[in-house]
């Protein structure tokens, strides 16, 4: 499958309560390389195999949760080509110029119908990934903290989940993997659709309050790392919401937890290969609690309430 329109989840800019409190976490227990602070005091990060300069840029703000979330087009035509269909389907949007963000080009940015802030950008630095790009070794977990390693995708809550799913899926390219229905057995409580061949890229749960954040998610490569994780959270005191366990949904294996902020952040492993030739999966009501999580096959209440 040709990569093109948009190519992957770029950034996250989170929002927290108290910045050196937040880079001591974001470094030393989840691991994650500082690249950069900028005059308005945001601070930039990356994991170990990302090769652009940034993907999680901290705010010190009053309350937590997400600014904007950003998906990486394949070049610039592209992220004109965007614009122009975002605009044309009544969609308005706004250019953030060049350098608003470290070493990030130009961002399209607009509101969906959930009232969240997206945006698209084709350029940001490469720096590198850890391996370099001559005669490179194997990636080896080393250093502090979990290591994860990339930022995978967002999980939002909101109430038009409808009309992010036409927006995502007409104007975007992006393709519905799975769906879970609410009692009636036809409107959707959520939706997780992909960009790529994962399982998913980004997923929306119907929600009475909009612009809500359930969590940011990043990508282990194996369950046993899900498990190293999970040792480390605990040695550092870390507030776990649930697991280590698997997802019916998308298949992969899991764990939530909260940054000092209260942001809730996953490690996430597994999940199979998705291309354009395989239909939709759809869950019951009566299986949602299987299908979000896949042992226990219930939901606590934290998952579903607590929210940024």
């Amino acid at each position: 499958m040709a990569m093109t329109g948009v190519l992957r989840p770029g950034h996250a800019q989170i929002r927290v309560l108290d910045m050196e409190e937040s880079v001591q976490f974001y470094t030393q227990v989840m691991g994650f390389m500082e690249t950069g602070r900028d005059s308005s005091g945001r601070v930039y990060f990356k994991c170990r195999q990302e090769h652009d300069h940034n993907s999680i840029v901290l705010r010190q703000a009053d309350h937590a949760g997400m600014d904007f979330f950003g998906f990486k087009v394949s070049d610039k035509s592209t992220l004109e080509e965007l614009d122009q269909k975002l605009q044309a389907a009544g969609v308005k949007t706004e250019r953030m110029p060049a350098g608003e963000m470290l070493e990030t080009g130009e961002r399209v940015r607009f509101q969906i119908p959930t009232g969240h802030t997206i945006e698209l950008f084709a350029e940001k630095t490469c720096v590198g990934s850890i391996c370099g790009y001559n005669d490179p070794d194997v990636d080896v977990i080393d250093g502090p903290g979990i290591r994860p390693v990339r930022m995978d995708h967002a999980l939002i809550y909101g109430g038009d989940i409808d009309g992010n799913l036409k927006l995502f899926t007409e104007i975007l390219g992006f393709s519905l993997v799975e769906r879970v229905k609410l009692e009636d057995g036809n409107t959707d409580l959520g939706t997780w659709l992909t960009c790529s061949t994962k399982a998913h890229d980004l997923a929306m749960v119907r929600h009475s309050e909009d612009a809500k954040l359930h969590h940011v998610s990043f990508m282990m490569e194996s369950w046993e790392q899900v498990l190293r994780a999970a040792d480390i959270l605990s040695r550092n005191r870390v507030s776990i919401d649930i697991g280590p366990t698997r997802h019916g949904i998308t298949q992969g294996t899991t764990i939530y937890f909260f940054d000092p902020s209260g942001n809730r952040l996953e490690t996430f492993a597994g999940g199979y290969q998705w291309y354009p030739d395989m239909p939709p999966i759809t869950w019951s009501w009566e299986e949602v609690g299987r299908g979000i999580f896949y042992h226990d096959r219930k939901l606590n209440e934290a998952f579903l309430s607590v929210l940024t």
